[in-house]
């Protein structure tokens, strides 16, 4: 083998070692590895995340593979991303908001309980808070935050008759982040953490009376086997988002760095027209009811919201979440709640 033959192969695996390169080494083929949403959450992880990490290359113009694989596959808890991320043992993730909020209280900002009762209020909610929560991220775990999406409103199933939010009095209420919990404990119940694949177990077993979560994610994980009631008032939107190590964005060049964003912004602006769509359609699905083209068809009743129920959950973000969340935030990010009132306080109308 000639000297320069053997100095070019040695360079060709160094560039393959340190993930992304630039100059003549840009066309090698790197591959990121990357952890996504539980399969179990259903479609928005198998009909769009999914394909978009399967078909990587194509969709971003890099070329670069990615080795998708769902976080319950890896045996990773969900609340755990923010530390395999800054350990270094991932590239990308599929960040899951709410779970990862004990270690990174700032992250819950993106969705306190009551913010965002509707798409169109979070959507203000994500573009007005997304630099803030980015720049803290880069700070504390050396991840940049891609883009925001929500599984939609996250909505009660109950294996007990309720018709109204007081009926939870004496409840176990499965509950997925602190906010959450305070809001249960403020109505009577008592809040259960819980994974989601804990759930359905949990409630055909008498764990919990009732749980929280997306309509589309209880069709695809068939909760309504084991739940008889659901009530879709909507909590928070169980926003989750895409993260990258600022280890590997740092590798990209300008023009790299460029269509990987684009190619983010893409995925997450089909995510949160799907993630709408999926809502209605599961809320049908539930019950029974047509149109239900999505999902599997169960008996659930559909218990019609209340007008008070709705106004109690409004009046919640600046009563109850607000000031739950502010104080944890502030103790670890000094300037936390301050933060969030002139960006999303500002633009949902609370302080």
């Amino acid at each position: 083998m000639s000297l320069k033959h053997h100095l070019t192969t040695i360079a060709a695996a160094l560039a393959l070692t340190l993930g992304i390169s630039s100059g003549a080494q840009a066309q090698d083929r790197v591959t990121l590895k990357v952890v996504g949403q539980p399969a179990a959450t259903g479609l928005i992880q198998k009909n769009k995340e999914k394909p978009f990490f399967d078909d990587f290359a194509k969709r971003t113009g890099l070329p670069f593979d990615a080795d998708y694989k769902s976080i319950d596959s890896l045996g990773i808890k969900d609340t755990e991303q923010l530390r395999v991320m800054k350990a270094g043992l991932f590239d990308i993730v599929s960040l899951r908001v709410s779970q990862n909020s004990r270690d990174e209280p700032t992250l819950l900002g993106m969705d306190l309980v009551g913010a965002a009762p509707d798409y169109a209020t979070a959507r203000k909610v994500y573009e007005s808070y997304s630099d803030a929560l980015d720049q803290r991220l880069q700070k504390q775990f050396q991840v940049k935050l891609l883009g925001i999406w929500p599984f939609g409103p996250q909505i009660l199933f109950c294996k007990k008759p309720i018709a109204k939010l007081a009926d939870m009095a004496g409840m176990k209420v499965r509950v997925y982040d602190q906010n959450l919990a305070k809001f249960i404990e403020s109505v009577g119940g008592t809040p259960v953490p819980l994974s989601f694949t804990e759930v359905h177990q949990s409630l055909s077993l008498g764990v919990v009376d009732c749980a929280i979560t997306g309509p589309s994610s209880a069709n695809s994980s068939n909760w309504p086997e084991v739940a008889t009631h659901q009530y879709a008032l909507g909590f928070q939107m169980a926003m989750n988002g895409y993260a990258m190590t600022m280890k590997s964005w740092n590798r990209l060049s300008p023009d790299q760095k460029s269509k990987m964003q684009a190619a983010f912004n893409t995925l997450v602006d089909d995510i949160w027209a799907y993630s709408q769509e999926l809502t209605q359609d599961a809320i049908n699905c539930n019950a029974g009811k047509d149109p239900c083209t999505t999902g599997k068809k169960f008996k659930l009743v559909n218990v019609p919201v209340t007008d008070a129920d709705k106004e109690t959950v409004r009046k919640a973000v600046a009563s109850i979440s607000l000031p739950t969340w502010a104080e944890i935030c502030d103790k670890s990010n000094p300037g936390c709640s301050a933060a969030w009132k002139k960006t999303v306080g500002k633009a949902i109308g609370v302080q």
